[in-house]
């Protein structure tokens, strides 16, 4: 069939064509076999996942071989195996194989940290090349793995110019009515590909596995780069804007609180604390925000290990929240979630977007009461847009800074981790240690000020190369994720045991909680159980103890705080007071950048960027979901959280304008 479609004159298509299709095959089959026990393995299913996965390398492939196919049609066969066509063809069979190789050795390293075929982060990697690469030549051998794609190419050029493909492809010319003829199939796959063909498409099994293994890496690349973005009325199934305005203020409508337009599309409303015994105390609050930190690494939670006995530790010294749920898998996820107090906006986070300055951020809450505010980063946090979110809503930045210059438009300060402040440094920037010296530091200067202060942590130490100085613990530095998760513990601990030194730790409270957990990977549409995460208040004015066992999520720590600080205060954000919950209104928001999840007990309802929805009940002994009728109510309340946040983001609701 290929001799047909490709003349003697398309021999080297021909072999670019089964090359292709023979690593792309080989590749399925080793991410097949590296999630095996993950995967859904019935006959019927590995077929299948095959087929799909065939009609999306075909897809591909149209896109790689219709810029020669073009150039090979209109080039006069007199000009066939000419200087200039053989340049030009040498060139771009070497950018395409290149790429393939590239592409392919690229996916393993993907998957082994995110067990998916690229996504929108493989297009955030592309921006943020300085810590990518670091990072691969922290945790992979670089050196062998550009030497194997260099080899790769050079054993391909040496076997098509030993079985003779170069010489058929330069000796033979065609009619202009056959070459033409022979690039209409490809063509056509492309068209068809453009217009009937999406990525969603690949998503065919209940099993998230298989639908990765079926798509195409290089296809799902730049099917990531054009979906960045997704309007939420275009995707997602809706309710009418007043019916979901009136159901969000429902459940926002707590003791002591006013929505200042009530009949407005709004959320903006005063909380006024209904504990008289509190009133309005003013600590300082140093909130660190840990990386990666799954629940499951806490002996709190069942761990063995022994990880992280100072998180234990102070787990019994403190307010801890056992069932509370990140609402998403990435650190600018947890950001959004925590800064805005809002439920997981489609596509990628409010803190990569260009309009996300001037919002309505916690911090707002603590500039009313009069608090400095600093964010806190060991790399440069041009890394993920950072510094512009951060910067641009009121925040002072305290970095790495590798030259990245703030935008003009941020008027807040920066202050530079300079060089005889690092101890030690990786692709992500300084170990945790570092950060926390310089949190001291900075938070003497403040209290030699009489300047009450609100500091937002970022750690990097618990990330893949899982570098960290060597002797702190009793694991060696880059051997692995525990041993990152434990030195972690340790800068905690350090952390803490020198601020008790300090004249302000009295007045300070520690509020710690992780971004996100350290692997989304599952087999089910959203792994419940890999959206939880630790979470405790620490060092409160009335010394609140004991385990918090409602159900909550992210967005709702700092409303907690507030509510037990008893502050009144202006509030735009989303979270609730999780300690004034009813079991009734206890929920978690959970999901990725394509699907939006609303937990509440055991109940899930999954909303699909194909306008549908699908609830399940979920059985923590084994983390499995169960496919169950849909629940209208259930459906309309998940749908109505996630509009109404979609929509005031969009329509310049979440902006600064009490």
């Amino acid at each position: 069939m290929l001799t047909k479609i490709f003349p003697a004159r398309y021999a080297l298509l021909r072999a670019f064509v089964l090359i292709f299709l023979s690593i792309s095959l080989v590749v399925r089959g080793i991410l097949l076999v590296w999630d095996f026990q993950e995967t859904d393995t019935g006959p019927l299913s590995l077929v299948w996942t095959f087929v799909v996965g065939f009609v999306f390398d075909l897809a591909t492939l149209s896109f790689f071989v219709i810029p020669y196919l073009v150039y090979l049609v209109l080039v006069p066969s007199k000009w066939s195996g000419s200087l200039l066509d053989r340049v030009l063809t040498f060139f771009g069979f070497f950018l395409g194989i290149f790429i393939l190789y590239f592409s392919f050795l690229g996916e393993f390293t993907f998957w082994d940290e995110f067990h998916r075929r690229y996504n929108f982060i493989a297009v955030d990697y592309l921006i943020y090349t300085y810590e990518v690469v670091q990072n691969i030549n922290e945790s992979y051998p670089l050196p062998l793995l550009i030497g194997t794609l260099l080899g790769l190419v050079a054993v391909t050029f040496w076997l098509l110019f030993r079985f003779g493909v170069f010489q058929r492809t330069f000796s033979t010319g065609t009619h202009f009515a056959q070459r033409s003829l022979s690039a209409v199939p490809w063509l056509l796959v492309m068209v068809l590909s453009v217009f009937l063909l999406t990525n969603e498409q690949a998503e065919w099994s209940s099993n998230r596995y298989n639908n990765e293994i079926s798509k195409a890496g290089i296809y799902s690349f730049f099917a990531a780069f054009r979906n960045n973005e997704l309007s939420f009325p275009d995707f997602y199934m809706t309710v009418e804007n007043k019916e979901a305005f009136a159901r969000v203020k429902s459940e926002l409508a707590m003791d002591g609180t006013t929505f200042v337009h009530p009949d407005a599309d709004e959320i903006l409303r005063t909380v006024t604390p209904t504990d008289s015994i509190v009133l309005d105390v003013r600590p300082n609050v140093v909130f660190i925000c840990v990386e990666s930190l799954s629940g499951k690494f806490l002996k709190s939670f069942g761990n063995e290990l022994d990880l992280t006995p100072n998180l234990d530790s102070l787990a019994g010294e403190s307010l801890f929240f056992t069932q509370l749920y990140a609402t998403g898998t990435r650190t600018v996820r947890g950001m959004e979630a925590i800064t805005l107090s809002i439920p997981p906006t489609p596509g990628r986070s409010i803190v990569k977007r260009v309009d996300n300055a001037g919002l309505f951020t916690i911090g707002e809450v603590f500039e009313q009461k009069g608090y400095e505010r600093n964010f806190f980063y060991g790399g440069d946090g041009y890394f993920d847009n950072m510094n512009s979110f951060f910067g641009g809503n009121g925040f002072n930045i305290v970095d790495r800074g590798r030259g990245f210059l703030m935008d003009k438009s941020i008027l807040t300060k920066r202050t530079n981790i300079d060089d005889d402040e690092v101890t030690f440094e990786n692709a992500w920037g300084v170990c945790d240690e570092d950060i926390y010296n310089k949190v001291l530091k900075e938070a003497d200067r403040a209290y030699g000020a009489g300047q009450p202060f609100f500091d937002f942590v970022m750690t990097t130490s618990n990330h893949k190369p899982y570098t960290y100085p060597e002797g702190k613990i009793d694991i060696p530095s880059g051997t692995g994720r525990n041993g990152a998760v434990k030195y972690t513990d340790y800068a905690i601990g350090e952390f803490l045991r020198k601020a008790k030194g300090k004249p302000w730790f009295a007045n300070t409270v520690f509020l710690i909680m992780a971004d996100h957990c350290a692997s989304s990977a599952g087999r089910w549409e959203l792994d419940v159980q890999n959206y939880q995460i630790p979470a405790l208040i620490y060092n409160l004015p009335q010394k609140n103890t004991g385990k918090i066992n409602n159900l909550c999520s992210q967005i709702d720590m700092f409303p907690t705080l507030f509510g037990l600080l008893g502050w009144d205060y202006t509030s735009n954000l989303f979270g609730k007071d999780v300690l004034q919950m009813t079991p009734e209104e206890e929920r978690a928001f959970i999901g990725n950048y394509r699907k939006l999840g609303l937990l509440k007990g055991n109940q899930v309802m999954v909303l699909g960027d194909q306008k549908n929805a699908n609830f399940y009940d979920w059985d923590p002994s084994d983390n499995s979901l169960k496919s169950i009728p849909t629940d209208r109510a259930f459906l309309d309340e998940a749908i109505s959280w996630y509009q109404v946040a979609d929509f005031l983001y969009s329509s310049g609701g979440l902006k600064l304008r009490y």
